[in-house]
């Protein structure tokens, strides 16, 4: 999503490497090689086993100018030390999930595919959504639901969630949330349980935490002129990254666009997932 504004902003014009935090299938990363000097190398980092080994055959035409590790970016700082990047001349976070995560990962990501409620994208990780969604107190529930998820119904999802427990599948989560939400109220455009299905995600991964930890670390591996971009989906995500970029902002740092960047209209006829993108860029601009 928003390939060439990040292909634009973020593009080495000479050597050097790029940090991408969450490598995913290898779409911006491909790209991104694809675009640049023979001499611009890729870090590509994420902790889904599924997704990097995808990622490491798309890019695999590419030899030693990919290197691919599985990690959380939030230890991105590590991972790079460990492969001798000192400095990066951008970083790129898509924050979320791939198409191909949600509908095929068979993880429970997903309403749309009867799987066991897990979640989560590294499968050694230490809950589950099954864990949450059974054993947390319903005040709790709601609070994930509500905040993660914008979920105006939130209080009532959790409410009907405690009364069905305990829930292991997709569709009884799914039966939770219709049951919950007068019908009348369903969404047009999404399916009623998106929100709560990304609020559990984005618990279970402690998405948020990732994000607030990596982001500072992230903009200390910059390159004088060196660019951190951040593509969220989420307000609770644009919050975190609009706040961190702010605090940041210094005589060492700046930000690069006030506003955010948005997919255009053509982008999302062609892809709806991408209507809720948002682009934020922060540059170093003095050591």
């Amino acid at each position: 999503m928003l390939l060439d504004e990040v292909l634009f902003l973020l593009r080495p014009r000479r050597g050097g490497w790029v940090i991408d935090g969450t490598v995913g299938m290898g779409g911006h990363a491909e790209a991104m090689l694809e675009r640049t000097p023979d001499e611009v190398r890729l870090l590509g980092i994420d902790r889904d086993p599924e997704a990097l080994a995808r990622a490491g055959a798309r890019l695999g035409r590419f030899g030693a100018r990919a290197v691919l590790r599985r990690s959380d970016f939030r230890d991105l700082d590590r991972v790079a030390r460990a492969d001798d990047v000192r400095v990066a001349q951008s970083v790129l976070l898509d924050l979320g999930v791939s198409s191909p995560q949600l509908e095929q990962s068979g993880r429970g990501l997903s309403f749309q595919t009867p799987a066991p409620l897990d979640m989560r994208l590294d499968p050694a990780g230490p809950q589950t959504a099954a864990d949450l969604l059974n054993g947390l107190p319903e005040a709790e529930l709601a609070r994930i639901i509500f905040e993660l998820g914008d979920e105006r119904y939130a209080r009532r999802i959790a409410g009907r969630i405690v009364r069905r427990r305990p829930l292991r599948t997709t569709d009884d989560l799914v039966a939770a949330v219709r049951a919950a939400v007068p019908r009348a109220r369903w969404p047009r455009r999404t399916h009623v349980a998106t929100k709560t299905f990304q609020a559990l995600r984005i618990a279970v991964n402690d998405e948020l935490g990732a994000l607030a930890q990596a982001l500072p670390r992230a903009a200390a591996l910059l390159a004088v002129g060196g660019r951190c971009g951040v593509i969220s989906f989420h307000s609770g995500e644009d919050r975190v990254v609009k706040r961190t970029f702010r605090a940041l902002a210094s005589e060492a740092y700046a930000e690069l666009m006030p506003a955010p960047l948005v997919p255009g209209a053509d982008e999302v006829r062609a892809n709806p997932r991408a209507r809720s993108a948002r682009l934020r860029v922060l540059e170093r601009i003095s050591s």
